[in-house]
């Protein structure tokens, strides 16, 4: 008989909670390991499939999702041990939580689309007895820019939002104009710093309202120019020559030349 995906699914995750459980018990490096030890290279696997992702690559997506799901049985299996929690009390809090906070699924609410989902449920987020701000929850070691776009999206699900998309581009250039005054007076004051936080901020914002991730956006132009002056350096190195030595009319052509051949 032909086993179902969700049979599969589960055979393989119990496989794994059994080799979780003989790693804690007979391997010295996995017995040795705690909560904070795991840490930073849980931070670590999620920048792994954050690359993964930006790729666009399935083969490394599907990696690094099993090395996050080692990690969340890893953290689980410790908790066990101390008594603190178990995986099964983990899995019943979200599956809790996404029915609560999806009441247009499991409920009667009727939404028409998903930024109305979206505002539900940060607005059910206050309603979970947490007690929480409405910007409360936001790790504060996020990058800055994930950290400004999930400000700016916590504050958009309780209405606080442009109308009109078009209309943030007035704040934009606003912006953009203060900074360029400081700039051309007091370059090296706090204030120009300030400056520039409040560009990156209004044009966060921009992005976030055309439905652009900010972050994937900056990541996917740094792996450009990478590639680009990469191909650059490459060029100058075959000539012989060393970019250090170059002029830069020079590195422009090679430059200009490595567009045309990306594009």
């Amino acid at each position: 008989m032909t086993k179902s995906k969700r049979e599969e699914t589960l055979e393989a995750f119990n496989r794994l909670l059994d080799i979780m459980d003989r790693l804690r018990l007979e391997c010295p490096w996995d017995k040795e390991q705690t909560w904070e030890s795991l840490r930073t290279l849980t931070i670590e696997e999620c920048y792994e499939l954050s690359d993964a992702i930006v790729a666009e690559s399935a083969d490394g997506i599907r990696e690094e999702l099993g090395d996050l799901i080692l990690h969340i049985v890893f953290y689980a299996k410790i908790g066990d041990e101390k008594e603190a929690f178990t995986l099964a009390q983990v899995l019943d809090k979200i599956n809790d939580k996404l029915v609560f906070r999806h009441p247009h699924i499991f409920g009667d609410v009727e939404v028409n689309d998903a930024r109305e989902v979206a505002e539900n449920w940060e607005k059910l987020k206050l309603l979970e007895g947490k007690k929480k701000r409405v910007l409360g929850g936001i790790p504060s070691g996020l990058p800055a820019i994930i950290k400004a776009y999930r400000i700016q999206d916590k504050a958009r699900g309780i209405g606080f939002d442009w109308d009109k998309r078009e209309q943030v581009w007035e704040k934009v250039f606003e912006e953009i104009e203060e900074l360029k005054n400081e700039m051309l007076h007091n370059p090296d004051s706090e204030e120009a710093e300030k400056e520039f936080g409040d560009v990156f901020f209004s044009l966060i914002n921009a992005a976030r309202l055309y439905g652009i991730n900010p972050e994937s956006a900056l990541e996917k132009t740094n792996i450009k120019f990478i590639k680009r002056f990469s191909c650059l350096e490459d060029k100058t190195l075959r000539q012989g020559k060393d970019l250090r030595g170059m002029s830069l009319k020079e590195m422009n052509y090679h430059w200009e030349q490595a567009k045309k051949e990306d594009d």
